[in-house]
């Protein structure tokens, strides 16, 4: 697996509101990745992603994937020591942007994140796999 983070786009944010920077994990490296955490960083420039929020993407993530959504979700993966870092005095979350389908993002709207998120974790998804089944 390879791990992509964006750098700097907590900059964006002027208010005293969290900077966010995101990860995105994939199976092999890929200019894709840079790409997606680019548009990321862009669309959140003025502070309207946050946790649970989901950004489509207009297509799929990764060819022959089904996922064509970026759901903002904690770095589990990672633990509470990456999601939360200073800059100066300013206060940075780092969050994952972690691929779903359209069918997932309605289950998230209609169930809550925290029924996704266990949706997933029960099913081990293997989020970094472009092919992975839909679970909802």
């Amino acid at each position: 697996m390879t791990h992509y983070i964006s750098v700097g786009g907590w900059a964006f944010e002027t208010d005293d509101s969290p900077g966010i920077e995101f990860v995105l994990s994939v199976e092999e490296p890929t200019d894709r990745a840079v790409e997606l955490l680019a548009m990321s960083v862009y669309y959140n420039r003025s502070g309207v992603l946050g946790l649970g929020h989901t950004l489509p993407i207009g297509e799929p993530w990764l060819p022959g994937s089904k996922s064509d959504h970026l759901l903002i979700s904690l770095p589990y993966l990672w633990g509470p020591h990456l999601q939360i870092s200073h800059v100066g005095d300013r206060h940075v979350e780092f969050l994952w942007l972690l691929p779903i389908t359209s069918a997932e993002r309605k289950y998230k709207m209609k169930r809550g994140l925290d029924a996704l998120e266990s949706r997933f974790e029960k099913r081990q998804i293997r989020f970094w796999d472009p092919r992975r089944k839909s679970l909802a």
